[in-house]
């Protein structure tokens, strides 16, 4: 938690001169209001950093991109994910076929919803594998818990495709219904 006096910043316990008075680093602790008033010493909020999933560098101004974009180089050429290859002979790095895709919030949280919803799936699993091989019934509760993951990861997937802003991905609630027991 910084201080201000004047231009210059101040950090808790740490010495300081100011119009040629030195002041010790427990100075800032032990003085009162008014000491601090009468020098000019004034307290400055710590900046609030905003979330990195979100923003780059945690910086409100800088939001990152929400749609997925193509690269292409400096003279607007397409750029291809590099592969191994040949060239002459000798193994190389060389483009593919398929175009390089910085991927965008939307296709990122939309992925991580299909990896939660199969997470959640995957506990449950066995009692349909042991459906299918062995027709044995699945309760009616864990079916019934399913299929509300699956309705809620596709009701998650189209809010989150739905979204023109960031702010409006950061207010969507990415959760999931609770585990049945």
């Amino acid at each position: 938690m910084p201080f201000k006096l004047g231009t210059r910043t101040i950090q808790l316990d740490t010495p300081f001169t100011h119009n040629d008075i030195q002041y010790p680093a427990n100075w800032i602790r032990l003085s009162t209001e008014e000491d601090k008033d009468a020098i000019g010493l004034t307290w400055e909020a710590d900046a609030v950093r905003a979330d990195d999933r979100f923003y780059w560098d945690g910086n409100i101004n800088n939001p990152k991109a929400l749609e997925d974009k193509e690269e292409s180089d400096e003279n607007g050429n397409p750029l291809y994910v590099k592969v191994l290859g040949v060239v002459d002979g000798k193994p190389a790095m060389v483009d593919s076929i398929e175009r390089l895709v910085t991927k965008g919030l939307k296709s990122n949280f939309i992925a991580q919803i299909k990896t939660t919803a199969g997470s959640i799936l995957a506990q449950t699993d066995w009692m349909v594998i042991r459906k299918a091989e062995r027709n044995v019934d699945i309760p009616s509760s864990v079916a019934t818990y399913r299929a509300s993951v699956v309705a809620k990861a596709t009701e998650l997937e189209t809010a989150i495709a739905a979204v023109t802003t960031v702010e409006q991905l950061i207010a969507l609630d990415i959760s999931f219904p609770s585990e049945v027991v």
